[in-house]
């Protein structure tokens, strides 16, 4: 059985984010990627984060107006300060001619788009700070031996 992925985000997009050639600009998508990986990484811990990196990102067919669009995530690396999340971006095709592309245009799906994005939390002064807390310095060591006495 195929287990069921739930995207991170998942948006209708809209003639205002079109291009010059009608199609949906890059920008747009890239900033759909970087919200989606913020809400994977607030999963791993509840951290203020900036994205340090988008990484491969790959645009592999474009988005056009009308198409139902989801940002899918998926944990690639925690490291001490920053982590790595993989998007994966698939559009529902719902607005496509049919004969444009090969595809029917009522609900096919197509990978359209996917990065690999690494994020830093940072503190309220946006330093890098830990992912995970700290180990505890550990306490003294104490001696579980009783007390030797000089007493006959």
């Amino acid at each position: 059985m195929t287990p069921v992925r739930i995207p991170a985000i998942k948006v209708l997009l809209l003639p205002k984010d079109t291009n010059a050639h009608g199609t949906i600009f890059g920008g747009v998508i890239l900033s759909h990627i970087d919200l989606a990986s913020a809400i994977e990484a607030r999963t791993i811990a509840a951290h203020r984060y900036v994205t340090r990196a988008m990484r491969e990102v790959e645009f592999h067919e474009p988005v056009f107006v009308g198409d139902i669009v989801c940002f899918y995530t998926e944990l690639v690396r925690v490291g001490h300060t920053s982590v790595t999340i993989r998007v994966t971006v698939e559009a529902e095709r719902w607005g496509v001619p049919p004969a444009r592309m090969g595809m029917t245009g009522h609900g096919d799906v197509v990978k359209v788009t996917e990065a690999e994005v690494v994020l830093v939390a940072v503190n309220d002064q946006g330093r890098p700070i830990p992912i995970r807390p700290e180990p505890l310095a550990s306490e003294p060591t104490t001696n579980h031996q009783p007390p030797t006495t000089d007493r006959p």
